[in-house]
């Protein structure tokens, strides 16, 4: 079996317990997480073979979230040691209409001062089938993209199958600087993963009249969109999560994958949201693993988005289920019964 690598940051997460605000708390649960090493996270759950590159400080700090990698059978030995800190997010969860809240200080973080001499990408890659990475970490810094072009053409000539997550973040750039970065970037990939709203503010592509805050979609406007990406940039598949945004606690879940010419749609859950942070991230993992296995486009769908379904359910940023849950849920068993 050959790796999954990931490519991204890394960063220390700190929720206040239970629904306080983080104006209450006066105490927090501390955990890892990175968008990268969440979906590698689910991929090693499912019982892939993974591997995360990062720049991470030399400090009982970063040395933690390498432990918590290793403790996810997550492979560390292409981390790199260096920079002054942890990059940190305060991650406030949200109750019925009060929206969830996300802080982050990560600037001047180890991974923002990688650099692409740092890396061996050859070595990296030489036993790998997949390469994954987001819009985050080139966001990051000038040097990232750097980083994330070689690592992308290293992937390229070692073989993998490259995915991308746009992952927009307006926090970290300008959808000007990010659709300058990103489109280069883009003719490496060949599974690209985004919501409506990364497609539009990076690719400058609307999905008709959907309005997820409405809780109303227009499916023939997103599989319009999936058509318009693989025709402007020659992607092999275009996925896309669905949310329906009833409030913070119930939303509508479901996806699309456009390939081969044809759309495949998921069935729709309603779910009743424990935490809704790594919600993209384990779609992604489950898209990854069934094409990875060689599901059917359509089987391959069912299988993301229930596996994003079930993390909805789990505190945290990883999805910790099995591939056995995640088919039960695929094909239909969602009552949620006790199993004994």
């Amino acid at each position: 079996m050959k790796y999954t690598v990931g490519l991204g940051d890394m960063l220390a997460s700190f929720t206040p317990k239970g629904y306080e605000r983080i104006l209450q708390a006066s105490e927090y649960n501390i955990t890892y997480t990175g968008a990268e090493a969440n979906v590698l996270g689910s991929l090693a759950n499912f019982g892939l073979k993974t591997r995360f590159v990062c720049r991470i400080p030399e400090n009982d700090i970063g040395t933690a979230a390498i432990r918590f990698l290793r403790s996810m059978n997550i492979d560390t030995d292409h981390i790199v040691r260096g920079g002054n800190r942890l990059g940190v997010l305060y991650m406030e969860k949200g109750a019925s209409q009060r929206p969830s809240k996300v802080i982050y200080d990560r600037l001047n973080s180890g991974i923002c001062e990688a650099r692409p001499e740092d890396f061996d990408f050859e070595e990296i890659f030489h036993d790998a089938c997949w390469f994954h990475f987001t819009g985050i970490t080139p966001a990051l810094s000038d040097s990232l993209v750097e980083v994330v072009t070689k690592a992308c053409i290293a992937a390229r000539k070692a073989g993998c199958t490259i995915s991308c997550d746009l992952n927009y973040r307006k926090n970290l750039w300008t959808t000007e600087k990010a659709k300058q970065v990103m489109e280069p970037l883009l003719k490496y990939v060949d599974v690209l993963i985004a919501n409506e709203e990364d497609v539009e503010k990076v690719l400058g592509i609307r999905a008709g009249d959907s309005d997820v805050e409405a809780a109303s979609l227009n499916h023939e406007g997103y599989i319009a969109v999936a058509r318009q990406l693989t025709e402007k940039y020659g992607f092999k598949a275009v996925a896309t999560t669905l949310r329906e945004s009833i409030s913070a606690s119930v939303n509508n879940w479901s996806a699309l994958l456009y390939t081969d010419n044809k759309a495949y749609l998921s069935r729709k859950y309603q779910i009743q949201i424990v935490n809704r942070v790594g919600g993209g991230d384990s779609f992604a993992a489950g898209l990854i693993y069934a094409l990875q296995k060689g599901m059917e486009a359509q089987d391959a769908v069912e299988f993301a988005a229930a596996a994003s379904c079930l993390k909805h359910t789990i505190e945290y940023d990883y999805n910790m289920v099995t591939v056995k849950e995640v088919e039960a849920l695929a094909k239909g068993n969602g009552n949620g019964r006790v199993q004994r």
